[in-house]
């Protein structure tokens, strides 16, 4: 049954430390789908004609491209299953964009314009500012960010459980990093709500990564520092490129310090 493959294949693959979950909900459909066909094994035909329902042009491509990957799986036990050509509905990968280097000077311009955001008399600027800061000063995602609760604060650093491939990791802070969370957890005291996330906004939970990204191109444009709009410019995800702020000389000649931002 080609549902139970579906199983193997997606236990497979969280082995190898993926998470695997919409891969699992698109072949859950094509199984399915066949299935209620007749299937017993994967043709071609029927991959080309099940993918050309997708609602877009780019869910065709992911759908096909993740049945082909499975079919292939299949083919390589048992010939009958049928593999389709890669790349019968395009490639839709795009080349990632250049990061753009932010200088330490417009890090601390977005950081310091980011106390002025609205509404004014809330934990909501300072979330913007320390968020980041933390960004520029560690490399970590916004996402990662975003997910970290109070206690993922230890004396060792900050303990990521988001990670890439759902893997946590300890990310050790600078000591003045370390000293500007402590002095938002104080500020966000006063502000405090049911939820346990570290970063929050007027409502009490953290910001989603798409209001993060709003705020810092506006910011940024205001700045100067990104061009209008239709114009390409410094990301939100660019603080995790700026290497001139985020590592500095230490005391060893053969190493380097802790990133410094506050």
């Amino acid at each position: 049954m080609l549902n139970q493959d579906v199983d193997r294949y997606v236990a497979l693959q969280r082995q190898l430390g993926l998470s695997f979950n919409q891969q699992e909900r698109i072949l859950g459909l094509f199984a399915a789908h066949a299935e209620a066909l007749g299937d017993r094994y994967i043709t071609a035909v029927r991959i080309r004609s099940w993918c050309a329902t997708a609602s877009t042009p780019n869910s065709a491509r992911t759908w096909c491209d993740t049945v082909r990957r499975f079919s292939l799986f299949l083919n390589a036990e048992d010939a009958r299953h049928e593999v389709l050509p890669a790349g019968i509905f395009g490639r839709g990968r795009r080349p990632r964009p250049a990061p753009h280097i932010l200088r330490p000077d417009q890090v601390t311009a977005i950081m310091q314009a980011a106390l002025e955001v609205s509404p004014q008399g809330t934990i909501s600027p300072y979330t913007y500012h320390y968020i980041f800061g933390l960004l520029a000063a560690t490399g970590i995602r916004i996402s990662e960010a975003l997910a970290l609760k109070r206690g993922d604060l230890t004396d060792d650093g900050l303990i990521l459980r988001t990670g890439k491939f759902d893997k946590s990791r300890l990310v050790p802070l600078h000591s003045s990093t370390r000293r500007a969370l402590d002095d938002y957890l104080a500020i966000r005291e006063k502000w405090d709500g049911d939820s346990d996330d570290l970063f929050v906004v007027t409502t009490g939970r953290a910001p989603t990564a798409t209001r993060v990204h709003v705020v810092f191109v506006r910011l940024a444009r205001q700045l100067g520092i990104r061009g209008p709009k239709g114009t390409r410019g410094a990301r939100l995800h660019d603080l995790r490129h700026n290497s001139e702020c985020r590592i500095i000389p230490s005391g060893d000649p053969n190493g380097v310090e802790i990133p410094r931002i506050f």
